[in-house]
């Protein structure tokens, strides 16, 4: 029995629909992309195209992913962040939109042809340094990770993206084998208090790294490390921006604060969450 672009995509959002899944029609469509080898493109010009069995047969494998709730950035192998699309792997958190207010405000504070340097705590994929680079030409930077296999994606990513010579990455528990100073230093760490992981969207309970998620017991642990490291990292006038989950922003204020550093208004994400504290070395 033959089966028409659409009528796969009108299936597959179904499904998803009913697995309680949050985007059905925007997963659908990349999932019917992804099995069918077609562009979005084909999916509203040709929607009556027929599809092969084997079509058919390799977007209901990857349906069945999605039914379990993996999440579709792991099952198509990547992901669109900023103004770049990064490999994604079950080694690597996924990157959020709202992360993205992390990127502008960094590179609010970078002068477009200035020369600078950048270190990105918690690399991981490599979402929020490479985003910055694209965007600031004339910075490096250099990316810390815990995880070799979260560095691993994130050489390819550097790779593919063209920054390889402008990006160092290294292993490091947070900043215990980083010298030197830099004009930004920026991280997304683990913020999820620990009992609370389990009780998230599956999707990132069940399939999300944990060591990119668990924040402790108050989901601070990782600021406390980070914070007390930032006096010798940043230069003088150097700035930091470090995205938090909610209701942090206070807290990780006054962490900033009791080093000796300066903070301004957390800044707000769409939602109108604080999500972003920024701060600066005095001179």
């Amino acid at each position: 029995m033959s089966t028409a672009l659409v009528t796969l995509w009108t299936d597959v959002k179904r499904r998803l629909e009913a697995a309680g899944v949050d985007t059905p029609v925007f997963d659908a469509r990349l999932l019917v992309e992804a099995g069918a080898s077609v562009s979005r493109l084909d999916i509203v010009t040709d929607p009556r195209r027929v599809l092969s069995d084997e079509q058919v047969a390799a977007v209901d494998a990857l349906t069945r992913r999605r039914e379990a709730r993996e999440p579709v950035a792991h099952i198509i192998g990547r992901r669109h962040f900023w103004t770049i699309e990064l490999a994604v792997t079950p080694d690597v958190l996924i990157p959020r939109p709202e992360t993205e207010l992390l990127v502008e405000s960094a590179i609010h504070v970078l002068t477009p042809d200035q020369p600078a340097s950048v270190l990105d705590l918690g690399v991981g994929s490599g979402a929020i340094l490479f985003a910055i680079l694209k965007e600031r030409p004339h910075a490096i930077g250099v990316g810390i990770d815990v995880s070799g296999d979260a560095l691993g994606i994130a050489r390819l990513n550097a790779d593919a993206l063209g920054l390889s010579d402008r990006v160092d990455l290294r292993v490091s528990d947070w900043a215990s084998d980083v010298e030197g100073q830099f004009d930004l230093v920026v991280s997304n760490p683990p913020y999820i208090p620990s009992k609370d992981i389990d009780t998230l969207e599956p999707e990132v309970a069940r399939f999300e790294p944990r060591l990119a998620l668990d924040g402790g017991a108050d989901g601070l642990n990782a600021y406390r490390a980070i914070v007390a490291a930032l006096p010798r990292l940043l230069k003088p006038e150097g700035t930091f921006a470090l995205e938090v989950g909610i209701g942090q922003a206070e807290d990780v204020r006054a962490l900033a604060e009791a080093a000796g550093l300066s903070t301004g208004p957390a800044k707000r994400d769409l939602a109108g969450i604080p999500r972003v504290v920024n701060g600066w070395r005095a001179a």
